[in-house]
């Protein structure tokens, strides 16, 4: 349905006219994925659909109560356009409006679009669009694009490095004979060094593996209790680690060996975040059903359904907001001592199976998510059936 014909319709129910507003309409008006709200000329809220109940977390009973500008932030651009759509009768598009409030989250960034009922400015239809899942999207094409450099760059470091160091090295191992021990010295801290940069170099090299990936069947809670158990038998045991899991989730199309290796580095990364030094150190791991995303992968004439949601969350300070919308770029690291590789192979590697990774930072919360899509046999069911 266009913007015009469901301003009309809604424009109906503003005046009244109820039996006009078909089941057909409400059916489509409620089938939209986003929010949609009618406002009165006095700023009452006379109608809305599902997504608006789901965006306000208020029920349309509760909506139909308020004004617009009740469960809208003080001072919100979307007040102004609606005033100026009623003055002018024109439509009124706005991108990337903070609408967040305390009741609904403190950040949801929308597009709307605000649209004159009728000549008589007896109301407005608003149309808002979060920009939650295009940013998601555009994240994972960049980290995407991110992994595809360094795979080239991997390729080139290969052919072109590793052979002069062996050289190198073993140039450093024959001058070792006959020198006296300072000298020695100094052949070791070359030789040191050479090894140093092969395995910087060997690390790189698994960014050019273009292989086909072997996936099957996976159940994502053995993965993640055998990475809880490495975790408190080594680097996480100062900190508790929760487990928050649904236990009907269905089976993910995955590989095991490399979901253990990205979730491995991601409690790694958030264990090192929480510090040796917290007493009140925490990680969380969550797995949900969150139906909705969809996104086209490498291969695939349809866009694929990615509603396995895994999350690892831990109550470090948070990064540093200058690297945030870099973090999963190759040498981007919020650790001194960091290469900034492991989070680029698990952009990679969560890429070449079709997913998602993002990050939401904020201080005591910081949240990797990982989306990915379920396990379906050749007859077509998936695990959960």
């Amino acid at each position: 349905m266009t913007n015009t014909a469901l301003a009309k319709t809604v424009s109906r129910v503003l005046r009244g006219e109820t039996q006009a507003f078909a089941p057909s309409a409400l059916t489509l008006l409620n089938g939209l994925p986003h929010p949609v709200l009618a406002v009165a000329a006095d700023g009452r809220i006379c109608d809305c659909n599902v997504a608006a109940e789901t965006f306000f977390e208020l029920s349309r009973m509760m909506l139909v109560r308020l004004k617009l500008a009740d469960v809208l932030p003080f001072g919100s651009p979307l007040l102004s356009a609606v005033e100026h759509a009623l003055v002018r009768g024109s439509v009124i598009n706005e991108y990337r409006v903070d609408l967040g409030t305390p009741r609904i989250g403190t950040e949801r960034i929308v597009d709307f679009n605000v649209s004159p009922l009728s000549a008589g400015g007896d109301g407005v239809v608003i149309m808002l669009q979060e920009r939650t899942i295009a940013d998601k999207m555009d994240r994972q094409l960049t980290h995407r694009g991110a992994a595809r450099s360094v795979t080239a760059l991997a390729s080139m470091l290969a052919h072109e490095i590793k052979n002069p160091l062996s050289g190198i090295r073993g140039a450093a191992q024959l001058l070792e004979h006959g020198m006296s021990e300072s000298d020695r010295e100094l052949t070791q801290l070359i030789c040191d060094e050479t090894d140093r940069i092969v395995k910087l170099v060997d690390r790189m090299e698994v960014f050019s593996d273009e292989r086909p990936i072997e996936r099957d069947s996976v159940n994502i809670h053995a993965v993640l209790d055998h990475v809880k158990r490495v975790a408190q038998a080594g680097f996480g045991r100062h900190v508790r680690i929760l487990e928050l899991y649904d236990p009907s989730l269905p089976p993910v199309l995955a590989n095991r060996d490399q979901l253990v290796q990205v979730f491995l580095n991601l409690v790694k990364n958030a264990a090192e975040a929480v510090g040796t030094d917290a007493i009140d150190g925490q990680i969380e791991l969550t797995t949900a059903f969150r139906p909705g995303v969809r996104l086209k992968t490498p291969g695939t004439n349809a866009p694929v359904s990615l509603p396995l949601e895994f999350c690892v969350i831990d109550n470090g300070p948070g990064v540093a907001p200058d690297i945030a919308e870099h973090l999963f770029d190759p040498f981007v690291s919020n650790k001194s001592s960091g290469t900034g590789l492991g989070l680029a192979l698990v952009a990679k590697i969560i890429g070449d199976h079709g997913g998602i990774v993002e990050c939401e930072s904020h201080p005591r919360r910081t949240t990797f998510r990982v989306l990915l899509p379920m396990f379906v046999s050749a007859d077509g069911r998936t695990g959960a059936e």
